[in-house]
């Protein structure tokens, strides 16, 4: 056995009930710690006495054998019932129960009588207050109501709504409440469903809306909102600050009254109902607040510490809810009276007693309190003082058992062993001051205890008291000990397929990781034993890329956490990128760089075409111009060939000439029309000089006598230019002046070229 706690403790403390008139009622208070214990009660701070009324039993509980709201003599058993508990160390205070006898009120709203028409919503309500909350059930025509029928619905509060109307749904209906106290009826109202489902358009209308609710945690919320309107509008909830409402615990009861099952503080808001027009933007709103109260609970409770006198003592407790709650100091039941050396700190979390003395040796008691109920906390102060006590402690061991415990263990005191009535053990963390240590206490016939909730790699100092009535011994050696290291947690690991050959493994840190701690990897094909790595990572990374994989074959990816204690467990995930090799072969993947440059090339492509085209039309320009101006030198050259002699035709051989596939009568025709024409064009541009002009004369001249006589005037023009081919002459034709060509003749004879 490791022993159990001797310090003075509730083990059960009464708690709030409602109790029923003339029927007896029980008030339960337990108490463990190291005897003699005494246990009182009181009521609204006033001892009880006990009487044939109220007595406590043997263990500790009260008992009211008949239990009355109003007594003959103007008492009453309601109140705020408390037990205390005294020892030989001090004195505690339970948390405060509230007794309330139950009762129920009449009825302050009556349901009322209606007529809708057909396919309509009625609602009827009851209200009455009663303790406990009265449960509220409906009658029709004195039967109570089907609440199978969906169209029919009954809400908590006393509410019951019909939709859909029909005409067997007219009758008479009456709610009836009932609670532990009695059994009440209201009065009866007439429903009437008039005429026929009217196909009129009316806009959505909210009839009755979510009203403000205060409520504890782990009660239930039912948020009302009934909507007409046709077509019929569609119900919808939100909260006002956006966030989500979520699902666990949220249930629609009818056609949009929400309900919310096992309420938390989380769930405090405002909410919002809309009403929405099928298929269209139109709606309208209602909104209630709900307001989630949680009771008082500790967070830290304070620890009960030995100091020698003189010295100073220092209490912390630290509670939660919703509202915050209020803390309270009590020294032995007594409300804690501050002065010079007692200060109250922190919103009275942190009491501090300097230069205690033995006056201060006490039970101290932190009460917190809220609207939603009340809690206690309890710590002892022994102050060290007298002479003729037990020697140390001796053989102090400590053992390390796990990450989080301790085992210490000793042996009693060589000295007046007698008058012990109990071990303090004494613990801290080496790293902390005097001032952070707490203890523990044991029983006198126990020498071993087991130390949990410590942390993980962390140094941890013991020593051992023993305690008499008049004080306690002188402390025992000290020892050190650290708890075992804990090794990190499972790292969270996702796979992402990159590419037909690649992976991306990428995970969260673990936060119980240390300075010179990293991550080991490990991959390997499911049908092979041997990993691939480990892959030694830094604690900083947090993605890995595994490449050159088989993309026809599944991977296990490992990965796992390590520190100077060891490895921690792994987290394993399976990989398959055959499917991104499928959809790669079926859908190519868009190579956005190479698009990207062959935008680029198409764009450069353009701009040079642009450039190339400018460039030619400059050229032509250019060809254009310098062409024009060499056919007109050409044309000078002409002029001055055609003023040398010319041959007549009769002393010219018989043998024809062919230029270039026509006769020579028909080329000379052309070219003297072309000659004619570019001299008017020479002589328009550049006046001729005198020289010119004879030449000109001579040329008509020439021309006109050559006509009559059928000659032909032939310009002497280089061998180069021509390509000559004698043929056999042909008969002239019988006009000397026609122009049409004439067709080549058949080639008999071989071709001299000139």
């Amino acid at each position: 056995d490791f022993g159990r706690s001797s310090e003075l403790a509730f083990v059960v403390e009464p708690s709030d009930d409602i109790a029923v008139q003339e029927q007896p009622l029980i008030l339960y208070c337990q108490v463990e710690g190291i005897q003699p214990i005494t246990i009182t009660w009181r009521k609204n701070g006033v001892m009880i006495v006990d009487s044939e009324n109220a007595f406590m039993l043997a263990n500790g509980s009260l008992y009211v054998s008949r239990f009355q709201r109003v007594r003959a003599d103007g008492s009453s058993d309601e109140g705020e019932y408390d037990c205390m508990a005294q020892n030989h160390y001090g004195l505690l205070v339970s948390r405060k129960a509230k007794i309330q006898a139950a009762t129920m009120s009449d009825f302050h709203i009556h349901p009322q009588n209606a007529v809708v028409e057909e396919g309509g919503v009625a609602r009827f309500q009851c209200q009455i207050h009663g303790l406990p909350e009265p449960v509220i059930l409906w009658h029709k025509n004195s039967m109570p109501v089907n609440t199978d029928n969906e169209r029919y619905t009954l809400l908590p509060k006393g509410v019951l709504q019909i939709t859909g109307l029909r005409a067997e749904d007219s009758g008479i209906f009456h709610c009836v409440a009932t609670n532990i106290a009695n059994v009440k009826f209201s009065r009866e109202a007439r429903l009437t469903v008039s005429g026929s489902h009217s196909t009129v358009y009316k806009d959505p209308m909210i009839l009755v809306g979510p009203e403000n609710l205060t409520l504890t945690v782990h009660q239930t919320a039912v948020l009302e909102c009934i909507a007409t309107g046709n077509p019929r509008p569609i119900v919808s909830w939100s909260r006002l600050d956006g966030r989500p409402i979520g699902v666990e615990g949220i249930q629609v009861l009818g056609t949009g009254n929400l309900m919310i099952s096992d309420l938390t503080v989380q769930h405090s808001g405002i909410y919002v109902c809309a009403a929405n027009k099928p298929g269209t933007r139109v709606r309208r709103t209602a909104q209630g607040s709900l307001v989630v109260q949680a009771p008082a609970e500790f967070v830290q409770h304070p620890q009960s510490i030995s100091r020698p006198v003189g010295t100073t003592a220092i209490f912390t407790c630290v509670a939660q809810g919703e509202p915050p709650p209020q803390i309270t100091w009590l020294r032995n039941g007594q409300i804690l009276e501050t002065s010079d050396h007692i200060k109250l700190k922190n919103n009275n979390s942190t009491l501090s007693i300097y230069g205690i003395n033995q006056a201060d040796e006490a039970i101290y008691q932190c009460l917190a309190e809220n609207s939603a109920g009340s809690t206690q906390a309890s710590a002892r102060l022994t102050v060290l003082w007298a002479d003729g006590l037990p020697s140390p402690p001796q053989s102090v061991r400590a053992e390390t058992v796990s990450a989080t415990t301790i085992q210490v263990s000793w042996e009693k005191p060589l000295q007046n062993t007698k008058e012990i009535i109990g071990y303090v053990l004494h613990i801290r963390k080496a790293a902390d001051p005097v001032e952070m240590e707490y203890q523990e206490a044991v029983s006198k016939s126990t020498f071993q205890q087991l130390v949990t909730d410590l942390e993980p790699s962390t140094s941890y100092s013991f020593y051992i008291k023993a305690y008499t009535s008049r004080g306690a011994s002188k402390a025992s050696e000290v020892t050190v000990v650290s708890t075992l290291g804990e090794v990190p947690a499972m790292p969270s690991l996702f796979i992402k397929v990159i590419n037909s050959t690649t992976v991306q493994a990428t995970w969260e840190p673990s936060i119980k990781l240390g300075q010179h701690e990293g991550f080991k990897l490990y991959y390997r094909k499911v049908h092979l034993s041997q990993y691939t790595g480990p892959v030694l990572l830094a604690s900083n990374i947090t993605a890995y890329n595994i490449t050159h994989l088989d993309a026809s074959v599944v991977y296990e990816v490992k990965l796992l956490a390590y520190n100077q204690h060891g490895d921690g467990n792994s987290t394993v995930r399976f990989v398959s990128l055959r499917e991104t090799v499928e959809r790669t072969v079926l859908n190519p993947p868009c190579d956005c760089m190479k698009d990207e440059q062959n935008n680029k090339t198409s764009t450069t492509g353009i701009i040079i075409g642009i450039h190339i085209g400018v460039t030619c039309i400059i050229f032509c320009i250019l060809f254009l111009m310098f062409g024009y101006r060499g056919r007109l030198l050409m044309c000078k050259n002409v002029q001055e060939q055609l003023s040398t002699p010319q041959i007549p035709r009769s002393q010219r051989s018989a043998t024809g000439l062919v230029l270039n596939g026509a006769t020579r009568r028909d080329r000379d025709d052309r070219d003297l029309n072309g000659k004619q024409l570019d001299m008017n064009e020479l002589e328009r541009l550049f006046p001729a000089s005198p020289s010119q002009e004879q030449q000109e004369k001579g040329i008509t001249s020439a021309h006109s006598l050559s006509a009559p006589h059928d000659e032909t005037q032939i310009s002497t023009l280089p061998l180069d230019e021509f390509s000559i081919t004698e043929e056999q002459p042909d008969p002239l034709p019988k006009n000397p002046h026609a122009s049409s060509p004439a067709a080549p003749a058949p080639n008999h004879g071989s071709a001299n070229e000139g």
